[in-house]
């Protein structure tokens, strides 16, 4: 791994790059990987990953951005782009696919991994493909279509009572007794290293015409962290002129992120269940991260009601023909606040990922 190393965001420290360090040992944040020698080719996304040998990959990537003509009738040029064609049906295979590689090059052959269901699903098949043993936790409550998918892949699943925090205290307890890596889709360096190619291929998608807004739904923030760091590369090396607006949104029954982006008092404790499950996260490890993005690109921070979400979910499957899960639909219902509100406006171009397929709840 000698072309990368991992970097604190926050405080700047560096230290060198493997699969155990999962924050910085100084002031506690995620790291993220910094290159120590350019690895692309220019316009290429550089990857932690020596060499084409260790790649852990089932084709991700590439997924198509749809031009949406009837659900918000007032944006002419709105698209939704489909992640949910990735392999395992989320945007996860992204982040999975790096992480994984970077695993596999590094000997791990046994790791754990604590999720709600769509990141769950993307290890245990990328760990499948690369001969290493998961060990996925789980809330008690996970739907059972993400269930049936995750033990599919043969993975060893563990159930867990009480709120999300206690399944990722419980993986993290486990990994540390039986001396496994932690491969956390919420922490991981590599996965967020991973979803940067998000932003690679908005570029090309777009060229010239890049989407003003872009606009998330957001739990851990894996994705939107992702494409902005893509982004800014793309930035940096002339490849686009300016980066969109980002735009975070939750459900009012989990929104850590929403309340500290506009100034107000939220705790885990105000935390009530959600349909929007993959974004049920009420202290998301990179708060400080994804409220620094949002602000240095313009965007914002809304939260949509559980009656909003279902709406759009029917909306988006009945007008345009496209199945999202319910944690998906929450972006399309914080554009419609975010069009009331006169943040996007009807001459903008904006781009929602659409992030997991409808059958995964």
């Amino acid at each position: 791994m000698s072309h990368i190393e991992l970097r604190c965001p926050k405080c700047g420290i560096s230290r060198p790059a493997d699969m155990s360090a999962e924050a910085c040992r100084d002031c506690g944040s995620p790291l993220d990987v910094a290159y120590t020698v350019h690895a692309g080719n220019g316009q290429a996304m550089p990857s932690p990953v020596h060499g084409p040998t260790n790649d852990v990959s089932l084709g991700e990537g590439d997924t198509p951005c749809v031009h949406l003509t009837t659900l918000f009738a007032r944006l002419p040029k709105l698209y939704a782009k489909l992640e949910f064609l990735n392999p395992t049906g989320s945007f996860k295979d992204r982040g999975t696919a790096t992480m994984m590689s970077v695993a596999l090059e590094q000997g791990v052959t046994e790791l754990v991994e604590d999720s709600s269901g769509n990141a769950g699903a993307s290890v245990s098949a990328y760990a499948a493909r690369a001969g290493i043993k998961p060990h996925i936790f789980v809330p008690a409550d996970a739907p059972l279509a993400k269930l049936r998918q995750i033990k599919a892949y043969g993975t060893e699943v563990h159930h867990i009572e009480g709120r999300r925090e206690a399944v990722t205290e419980a993986a993290i307890a486990y990994a540390k007794e039986h001396d496994l890596v932690y491969a956390s889709h919420m922490l991981s360096p590599y996965f967020a290293e991973g979803t940067k190619a998000f932003a690679y291929e908005v570029a090309q998608q777009f060229g010239g015409s890049m989407p003003g807004h872009i606009v998330f739904p957001v739990g851990n923030g894996s994705l939107l962290i992702g494409a902005f760091n893509g982004f800014k590369e793309l930035k940096a090396t002339g490849q686009i002129k300016e980066i969109p607006c980002l735009h975070c949104v939750q459900s009012r029954n989990v929104m850590p992120l929403v309340a500290a982006f506009n100034g107000k008092e939220w705790g885990p404790e105000s935390a009530s269940k959600t349909v929007a499950g993959g974004i049920s996260i009420a202290a998301p490890s990179r708060q400080w991260q994804i409220l620094k993005i949002l602000r240095s690109t313009g965007g914002s921070a809304v939260a949509a009601d559980e009656s909003s979400i279902l709406r759009m979910q029917r909306d988006l499957a009945e007008e345009e023909g496209i199945f999202a899960e319910p944690t998906s639909s929450t972006a399309f219902a914080g554009l419609e606040i975010l069009i009331n509100q006169g943040v996007v406006h009807e001459d903008d171009a904006v781009l929602v990922p659409v992030t997991g397929f409808g059958l995964k709840d």
